[in-house]
Formats: C-alpha cells, structure tokens, sequence
C-alpha cells in the first residue's frame, strides 16, 4: 500500500487521502503556483497506525461531547498518550526514502492536514498542530506521530463537537514541506474580511517566520491592495517587537531588531505582486481565499490556502458625515425611535414619515381642538439611514406654548387608550388578517399595508401620552418619598412598584407554563434539549404524535396572544410569530430546570412590596399617608399600562409581513427581485411587477445599510446651536465616549461582574448562556425572553423609565440604560461590571480600580426627570419639565 505522494500528484480531490491542507498544496503545485516542494503522508498510513496499535476504540470511547472544557483537556492528554509507539517498519522507511529526495538532512515544516479542514462549509485552521524547523528522519518521526495525536487536541474535540463532526470519521494527513528560510511572512485575504469587498485584497506581514503572525503574538504592517490594479489603498506600519526565528531545534521568538521594527515589511510593489499571486489563486478556486506566504531572497512562496469561511456580505463605508437637510430644524432620536436602533429599510422608512407627521396632527388636534402642527413642521426622516423626528423651530415654540393645555388633557389618555386606541387598531388588524391574500392585487395588497402602518402610528402615538403620565406618576412619588417619607432602613422608592403584571411578565409565564408542560414529557424534553430548534420546530409541526402535537397546539397558542412583539419595529425585521425559534433558547432553559418561577419572583416581589407599604403607613401621620397611598397607587397602576401598550405596537406586523411576502414573491417571479425578502429594499414606487430588474439596487442598498450600522448616530443634531438646550435633557450618554468606563443612566440597582454577550437580534439569542450580561441597542417587550438568563442588562439607547429598566427591576438585576455606545464598544465573552446604581459599565480587561469614573447624570432623579422629558418631547411637551424644572429646582 502506498502511504506517501509527492504534492504533485494530489489535487484538490484528494481531500479524503491528504487532508484540506495537503490536497490545496497539491493543487497549488500542479497549478504552477511557488510552492516549497514536499510530501504527505496519508490518511492510510494514520488508520494504519490506528489499527496496528488497536487505538480505535480507546480513543472513540474518551473522545465523547462533554459540556465540561476540563473533561475534554483529560481526554485529550489520555488520548495523545497513546501516539508513543513507533511506526512500522514499512512507513518509516517510505518516510524516510520521500525525506532524502527532498535533500537529505534539511530543514521541514510537519503540519496535520485533517480530512474536514479547510473546506468552505468548516475551517479547522488552528485546531491541529504544526511543527517547524524539524531537522533529521528521528525528529521527523516524532512530528508526525504529534501531529497525528493533535487531531484530538482539547480544541480540536471541542469544535469537532459545536460542528456536530462524528469522532469516527474523521483521519489525518501530515504535510512535510521544506522550510522557507523566510526573512518575512504573513496571510493574505483576498476578499477584504473588515468589510466584505471581494475587490480588495488584504495582507498582513511581519518579519521572520509566519508563526509570529498566525498565533497572534506580534503587530502585523497591514496593506489593503485594489485587485482591479494592484494599487496600494491603505498601509499601516506597525511596531513589530518580536519575530519568530529557526534555531538549532525548532523556532524561538526573538526581538526584532530596533532599526527593523518600525520599517514596512514589504513595499508597495512587493504588495502588489504578492496580491496578484492572491488574484491567481482565487482565480483558480473560484472563491475568496485564506492564504499563508513567506518571503526569501526576494522571491514569495505559498505554504498554505483555504477558503475564507467567514467572509461578511459587502458593506459601503461608515458615514460620519452627520449634516441635516434643515439647519434650523431639530433631529432628535427619541420616544418612537428607541424602537429603531438600526438604519431602517427604504420601504419601512417611505411609509413610516409621512405615517408619524400624520398621527401626530391628529393627536394634538384631538388634544388641543386646533391644528398645532403643520405638514412641514414635524416628520420622522432619516439621516444616514437612522430615524429621527424632526421638528422646525416654529412648530417648538408653537408646541411650547400650548403644552400646559395638553398636559391638563393628559390624564384622561390611559382610559382612552383602553377605550378607543387599542380597539380600533385591533379592528383594522383584524379585518385585514380575515381576507384572502390571494384574490388581491398587488396594488391591492401595497394599500393594506399602508393602512396598517397608518393604524400602527397612530396607535403608537396614542400609546406616547401615557408615556409622561407613567413619567410624572413614579418622578412624583420617587421625590414625595425620599424629601418627607423615607428613613434610614426603608427600601428605595422602586421597591413599591415592583410585583405587577404586565404583558411582557405573562408571556413569559406562558413559556414557562409550556416548559413545565414539557418536562412532563420526557421523550419531548430530552428532544427539545437535544435537536436544533429549526428541526424541533419542524417536527412538531408535522408529527401526528399527541404528545408532540399537544405541545404544537400549546405553543401556537402562545404565538397567537404573544408572537406580534417587537424586536425592532421596522416590518423588515421578524416577529416570533414569523420566526419562533429564538424563543426557543428560553424554552430550553426553563426545560433544563436552570430558570426561576416567574410566578414566585413576582409573588416574592409583590409580598416585599404590600409589606414595605404596610410598614410605611403604619408610622405616618394621616397627611402624609394619604398623599403616599395616593401618589403610590398611581405609580404602580401606571407603569404596567404602559408595557402592556408598548408590546402590542406591532399587533399588525405579521399580517404586514403576509402581505408584503405575497407581493415579494410575485416581484420575484416578474424577475424584478431575486427573493422575496428584497421587496423592503424597495422604495414604494418600485413596487411593479413590469419594472425591469431592480437586483443591483438592492445589492447597493444592502450594502449601504450595513455600513450605516457601523455608525453610532447622535441622539441630538444638528450638533451645536439652539437644539444644543435640549441636550443635557436627552436619556442617553455622549455618543463620543472613549476609556474603560461607559457612562450610562441607572436603570436598575445592583452590581455584577460577568462575561457581556452582545446581541444584534434574535437571531444571535443562541449565543446568550445564563448569567451573561445582555448587552443590545435596545430590548423590547420581544426580548423579555432572555431576561431569565440574564445577569444583567446594558444598552445603547433607553432610560429608567424604558422597557429595559422596568422588566430589569421585576427581575432583580442590574440595568445600565442608554450609553450609546455599548454595543460597539464591549465584544462578547469580555468580563465586565455592570453597576446599577451608578450607571456605568466598567470594561475589566487591563482596567484599574482608581480609572473608574462617577457617572455624569449621578441623581436618580435627574435620571427620571431626563426620561420623562426625553418621553415628552415626542409628544411637545418638554416645555412643561422645562418649566418645572425652573420653578421646583427639580434636579
């Protein structure tokens, strides 16, 4: 049997005999490319040595998935102890026969070459070992049995087990190369991996061997090259401290000589060449690739390429040019907008202006029984794809001036949101939800959806008046508290309005109902634990099992009360009634037996809260306890009203979404679209079926947003001028902060330590493990979900009055709301302190306990009051806290 070919007699579907790794450096050398010469040693010769030494089954019965990191590094170091006994006869005399046509006794480089690496669908760079400089058939030897036992490294088992990769069928290759005597190394990406152009190439370099630059442990001068023509875009030269040098036995790191370490690697012509052979190479496999180079004596070598597995969708450039339209105007990013953290579709962002402009003349009508507000004077535009209301400075002074008026009428708005707002909308909802799509024109259809995003802002406005009257109730009861009722061990005011229930909590403990349900059934349980939740989904769905169809029925109707919520109220993006599955990692974690009984928390909650009452009352004097009861009711009768309000914004959004795939698919059928999906990245006009094919656009325009996501937008513009009054009122931090410590608002009291886990959407909800910190742009009512695992929350936008805070506090963590900037500026898995009650968020990696800063808005009042302006601003009524401000010296 042959256990040995020469890289020029393997090609790149060899994968099963040679590995990833070996059948790309056999391509590559029957394509011409400078390759180093070499040799690999099969995968018959790995099973070979497998059976011979009767190792199969030891090592499948240590290699088994396990939750635990320490069970997979004593496997490992059992495993690789069983790769001591020598190779046969035949083999090491085959090695050694393929080692003297290199040339005798020169230096190699033994890297592992296993059979599912380096494919498009899986890269395993990494996961094996590689041996450089190995000098002499003894030590040759060696390597190749370590690289054989490096299939079944701690990370190699473990990832094998995240990719669902069976143990038993994987083998290993060993590639022996001559080593490059490389004064300079790097990788080279010939798709650009920051931003996903696969016109650019980027190179990383440094001086010596590459090991230096694959494990990370030196800067790199990095270039970005045009593959059009070879012109140098970018370069960064880095202090380059260390390099990676061959010594006597093996490679050691040493330091860069001084006069080399700020000195470019390679110059704009050694970039350019090196990126052609790039082009060449990407050329031939017909997709981006993942490339390792060397360099010696002026001439570059190839040792190693593989797909790029990981490359992101194309995204235009960071805007941060932030100019209005309307100098004189004011751009402001709150109330509607918490609900719009990213830059919206061009379809949500046609219909959702002219919607809001609408609504919000027919709320101050009703309010005030007069036309406050002209067509022009306010409007929900976008700046770099983020929404903002805006508001001409006529159309403030007018608001100014007749908001005492509407702030009389206030009150009443809780009862006629029971009374009319949520009815009405219900109504339209339903009478769209009832008829048949499919005897509708597409025009037809387009003419419900507006209808519905009519109904949805005018519901939303409606919902915005019982926004300062939730405000009002708690900043109210929070000051009568604190000035003239609490004592020394009295609990703070929050304590008072913890316990209620509210739309948000109910769901919840409807999934925790349908998990305990679940647990009763074991089979069930264990499938719902162990299968993909697509798959669980699936199966439910099509199983005539009663068991199993019992749990569909329970979980529809789950979906039918609770699945319009939220994540994001741009239509563009899913609803669970859409997409269930993310509401399946907290299902499994109450399955798992890891959450807490809803039930008893708000129980607990509300028995802390009725005792903390009673002792209240009991030492006050009649005055005082009848403004506490009266202040104190009105507070916690309020703030479920408004949850309760906010999570059915988007009552509509799955007939919308109905709607809007109905017209999709016909788009795509007429060739004007290439999926359905592409119909929110169309303007209203586009939406024809005999226009001709609108796929560039919406390939440009998908881009475009990615790279507006990129972006922190100002909360305020324009920055500076007589918007800038406004500012300090604003409930989020500055969008410009820099250092260890993210200023933020109190949101919720307490502190934690823990790993962040930073959250774009519901589809990264299978990243969250309990006790993470959730760290999102926003939550809402959609994401209360997560809450159960959670140890703690930040955000980029909110206030102590926002969904964030108000379900933070029912579950008894911390909460720091409004940063702006947390999203971009901690990254999964960094260990951070989350500090509730003075708002900041300390990121721990290098920070010192003397960096700390106290947070800016530092009053737990003035945090409130800025809530509650920020609330009433989108409804003209800041001047009503502006003045009060002046003549209570509130703050």
């Amino acid at each position: 049997m042959i256990f040995i070919k020469q890289f020029g007699e393997l090609g790149r579907d060899d994968i099963e005999q040679a590995g990833g790794k070996g059948a790309n450096l056999g391509e590559l050398t029957r394509a011409g490319l400078p390759v180093p010469p070499g040799f690999v040693i099969l995968t018959d010769a790995y099973r070979g040595y497998i059976a011979e030494h009767q190792l199969a089954d030891k090592i499948v019965g240590l290699a088994g998935p396990t939750d635990d990191p320490a069970g997979y590094e004593s496997a490992s170091e059992q495993i690789r102890a069983l790769f001591a006994e020598e190779v046969s006869d035949s083999l090491r005399a085959e090695i050694a026969d393929e080692y003297a046509a290199l040339g005798g006794d020169v230096p190699v480089a033994v890297r592992s070459s296993a059979t599912a690496e380096d494919l498009p669908e899986a890269s395993f760079a990494g996961q094996q070992d590689t041996y450089l400089n190995v000098r002499g058939l003894e030590d040759l030897l060696v390597a190749v049995r370590d690289c054989w036992a490096s299939l079944w490294t701690a990370r190699a088992m473990a990832y094998r087990a995240r990719q669902a990769i069976d143990p038993t069928t994987v083998s290993l290759a060993v590639v022996v190369q001559q080593m490059v005597d490389a004064n300079a190394a790097g990788v080279m990406f010939t798709a650009n991996p920051s931003n996903g152009h696969r016109d650019e190439t980027v190179i990383s370099a440094a001086w010596g061997l590459g090991e230096s630059v694959v494990s990370g442990s030196v800067n790199t001068d990095n270039i970005v090259v045009s593959e059009a023509d070879g012109t140098v875009l970018s370069s960064e030269t880095a202090d380059k401290a260390v390099m990676t040098v061959p010594t006597e036995h093996r490679t050691q790191e040493r330091p860069v000589p001084d006069d080399q370490r700020r000195q470019p690697v390679l110059s704009e012509s050694d970039a350019a060449a090196l990126a052609a052979y790039g082009t060449r190479i990407e050329n031939h496999y017909g997709a981006p690739q993942d490339i390792e180079w060397a360099r010696a004596d002026g001439q570059f070598f190839i040792v190693q390429a593989r797909p790029i597995t990981a490359l992101p969708e194309v995204e235009a450039p960071m805007p941060t040019d932030w100019t209005v339209p309307e100098p004189t105007a004011m751009y402001v990013r709150a109330s509607i907008v918490e609900q719009l953290p990213d830059p919206l579709s061009p379809l949500f962002a046609g219909m959702i202006d002219g919607a809001v402009t609408r609504s919000l003349q027919s709320l101050f009508n009703e309010l005030l029984s007069e036309d406050l507000i002209r067509d022009d004077e306010v409007g929900l535009p976008t700046i770099n794809g983020y929404a903002y209301y805006r508001y001409k400075r006529s159309g403030m002074w007018r608001l100014m001036w007749k908001s005492p008026k509407a702030f009389r009428v206030l009150p009443s708005s809780q009862g006629r949101w029971r009374s009319y707002s949520h009815p009405k909308y219900r109504r339209i909802v339903r009478d769209w939800t009832g008829r048949d799509l499919g005897e509708m024109s597409t025009e037809e259809l387009l003419a419900g959806v507006e209808e519905l995003v009519e109904a949805a802002a005018e519901y939303y406005t409606a919902v915005q008046t019982i926004i300062p009257i939730a405000a009002t109730s708690e900043v109210l009861f929070t000051r009568f508290y604190d000035a003239v009722v609490r004592g020394k061990d009295d609990p703070p005011a929050q304590v008072f309005v913890l316990g209620s229930d509210s739309e948000p909590i109910r769901a919840e403990k409807s999934l925790y109902d349908l998990a305990t349900w679940t647990r009763s059934h074991q089979v069930l349980a264990e499938s719902l634990l162990g299968m993909q939740p697509q798959e669980f989904l699936e199966r439910a769905a099509a199983s005539d099992d009663p068991v199993w169809h019992e749990w569909h029925t329970r979980f529809q109707h789950h979906l039918g009360a609770y699945g319009h919520t939220v994540y994001n109220l741009d239509f563009m993006n899913a609803v669970p009634a859409d997409d269930p599955a993310p509401l399946l990692e907290t299902l499994r974690f109450f399955v798992s037996g890891k959450g807490l009984d809803p039930y008893q928390r708000q129980q607990r909650l509300a028995v802390r809260r009725d005792e903390a009452t009673a002792t209240v009352l009991a030492r006050l004097d009649p005055v005082r306890a009848k403004a506490f009861s009266r202040l104190v009711h009105w507070a916690q009768n309020v703030a479920p009203v408004r949850e309760d309000a906010l999570a059915d914004v988007g009552l509509g959004w799955p007939q919308v979404r109905r709607m809007l795939a109905k017209i999709g698919r016909r788009l795509q059928e007429a060739g004007v679209i290439n999926k359905p999906d592409d119909v929110y990245w169309l303007h209203r006009s586009e939406i024809d079926e005999n226009l001709a094919s609108l796929a560039d656009q919406v390939v440009q325009r998908k881009a475009l947003w990615r790279g507006q996501r990129r972006a922190t937008p100002p909360q305020l513009l324009p920055k500076g001028g007589w918007g800038d009054m406004w500012r300090n009122w604003m409930p989020a931090a500055s969008e410009d902060q820099t250092g260890d410590v993210i200023k933020g608002i109190a949101g919720s009291a307490g502190t934690i330590t823990a790993p962040a886990r930073v959250l774009a959407g519901p589809q990264d909800f299978g990243q969250m493990q309990p006790g993470d910190v959730l760290v999102a742009s926003i939550t809402t009512p959609a994401w209360t979900s997560l809450f159960a695992m959670a140890s703690a929350v930040v955000t980029d936008i909110g206030g102590p009055l926002s969904h964030s805070s108000i379900v933070a506090r029912e579950y008894g963590i911390p909460a720091v709301l409004g940063t702006a900037v947390a999203t971009r500026r901690i990254r999964s898995g960094q260990l951070i302190r989350v500090d509730g009650d003075a708002g900041t968020v300390s990121l721990l990696d290098g920070t010192e306990q003397s960096q700390i800063e106290p947070a800016v808005h530092s009053s737990p009042r003035r945090k409130i009051i800025a809530a509650a302006a920020g609330a009433a601003a989108a409804v003209g009524l800041t001047a009503w806290l502006v003045r009060r401000r002046g003549s209570h010296k509130m703050g």
